[in-house]
């Protein structure tokens, strides 16, 4: 019996320091933040941060919250890139057509030919831009439904700090994981 008794010591023990050298590494990393966000992260805050990081559960989530996030970034910039081709694409088209048609107007239509071409060369340029806004829209969207279900995920695993916000100065603890996990790694 006094040796299964040790052994919970032992483990109590060794999980009392790692909590506390978590604590330590958590500590020093909100040194290098702004004061304004130190003072939202009280003692009590960061201890319990410390404590669900011990069994690496909270590490493993976060690893599949930024693989995810990975994912979804390039998919956003693939999306982005193939609507940038898809413009260069159709400005290139219409330039061809333009000098094309240069080749075969009859000179007394020119000016005419001209500011036509000025005005499909307009429309183009702000049905390109109108796009690329939409798409923009389309990706700031979506990041910020990610961050919204990562916090979900996070403040479900029970890990302190954590609950559904878009307000970024609010949820402290979010950058501050990410910086341990960043650091850690």
């Amino acid at each position: 019996m006094d040796g299964y008794s040790g052994d919970v010591d032992s483990d109590s023990t060794k999980q009392q320091e790692r909590h506390y050298y978590l604590l330590s590494e958590l500590q020093t990393l909100v040194k290098d933040l702004p004061s304004s966000f130190q003072q939202r992260l009280s003692y009590n805050t960061l201890s319990d941060l410390a404590l669900a990081l011990i069994d690496g559960t909270v590490y493993e989530i976060v690893q599949g919250l930024l693989d995810i996030q990975h994912l979804t970034e390039k998919n956003l910039y693939n999306q982005r890139q193939k609507l940038h081709c898809e413009h260069q694409g159709l400005k290139q088209d219409l330039v061809r057509k333009h000098k094309d048609a240069l080749l075969s107007c009859k000179s007394h239509n020119l000016a005419l030919l001209k500011s036509n071409q000025q005005a499909e060369l307009e429309a183009l340029e702000i049905r390109v831009r109108e796009e690329q806004r939409m798409m923009d829209k389309k990706i700031v969207a979506e990041i910020d439904q990610k961050v919204i279900d990562q916090q979900n995920t996070l403040e479900k695993a029970g890990v302190p700090g954590f609950y559904i916000t878009t307000n970024p100065q609010v949820n402290i603890c979010t950058c501050l994981l990410t910086v341990y996990y960043y650091h850690k790694c």
